[in-house]
């Protein structure tokens, strides 16, 4: 059986809060502030949270084997996050994604078993993830 592959895109921007420490998690919101505690959010003001994405993007990342690419793009510098769907996600926050590393699965969660949270992503992308004037382009990447 040939696999599909789906994509929605989110368009976000930076913020000079912006930590990218979290050990276990990242995050994208539609919020605009951000406090210094929000130490997994890695983008704000986003175009799209859970319960934006498409209802055939949903679907396809609730199959059993679905297999997310969360690729993250500013200004030339980018990384690429692999993690997976699951039959429990919910999808329906309307403000948060969040990316675990763990298979902890609520309202807010977009994908489970990452290989990557917001403490790995690389220095040189996170440094122009703090400019508030950053655009930042998220590139959901679900291939079931």
């Amino acid at each position: 059986m040939p696999s599909t592959e789906l994509k929605e895109v989110i368009y976000a921007r930076g913020h000079e809060n912006i930590r990218a420490t979290h050990r276990a998690t990242l995050e994208f919101t539609k919020e605009t502030h951000l406090s210094k505690k929000g130490d997994c959010i890695i983008a704000v003001a986003a175009d799209k949270a859970l319960a934006d994405l498409s209802a055939e993007f949903k679907a396809a990342l609730r199959k059993p084997n679905a297999k997310l690419t969360v690729r993250i793009e500013a200004a030339g510098a980018k990384a690429l996050v692999q993690a997976f769907g699951s039959p429990q996600l919910i999808l329906s926050h309307a403000t948060d994604a969040v990316v675990r590393k763990s298979s902890y699965v609520c309202s807010r969660t977009l994908a489970i078993g990452a290989d990557k949270a917001a403490c790995d992503l690389p220095r040189e992308l996170v440094e122009k993830l703090k400019d508030p004037q950053q655009q930042v382009k998220i590139t959901l990447a679900v291939h079931c």
